[in-house]
């Protein structure tokens, strides 16, 4: 699938099969958000990859839309420094979540984000350093209705042209 496919074919997937992700699917998956490009090449992001049932069902407690999390084959935390420090970091880190997303839809996976409200409790559950935070984490799976893949667009779903790009001026 080229690029513009997959962007203009991609939706959010929340309900997904149980089947389990390969090993390779998972690292192109984390080597695309890897290779995101970044503000003066920081790359302000951790990544931990969840496979393991229980903990994604914990996390999708931390946010109240996060349900999709505990459905998941993986689910992607994405951890990163203090956004107040450096406001380019959500960016950053959101240039890194579409990479993978893009990715994985072009392996056949689906994937939502989650915002993760509950960050402490986030942070006993997966361990990572005070000094981190999360606002974000992915769910991934094979969805459960595989038509998503190759659906196209929704009629409407999305404001015309028109009313969101402008030239030169407003």
């Amino acid at each position: 699938m080229n690029v513009s496919d997959a962007i203009r074919l991609k939706r959010a997937v929340r309900n997904f099969t149980p089947e389990p992700l390969p090993e390779e699917v998972i690292l192109a998956i984390l080597n695309a958000g890897r290779r995101a490009q970044s503000s003066k090449n920081t790359q302000p992001w951790h990544f931990i990859a969840i496979t393991d049932k229980a903990i994604l069902k914990e996390l999708s407690e931390y946010g109240e839309w996060a349900g999709h999390l505990a459905g998941a084959a993986l689910g992607v935390a994405i951890v990163h420094p203090d956004p107040v420090e450096r406001f380019q970091i959500l960016f950053d880190i959101g240039q890194a979540a579409a990479y993978m997303q893009l990715a994985a839809w072009d392996m056949g996976v689906g994937s939502c984000m989650a915002t993760i409200y509950q960050e402490d409790k986030a942070r006993q559950t997966l361990g990572f350093p005070p000094e981190l935070h999360i606002r974000f984490a992915i769910s991934f799976g094979y969805p459960a209705q595989v038509e998503k893949l190759t659906e196209p667009p929704k009629k409407g779903g999305r404001r015309p042209p028109g009313e969101v790009i402008h030239r030169d001026k407003w």
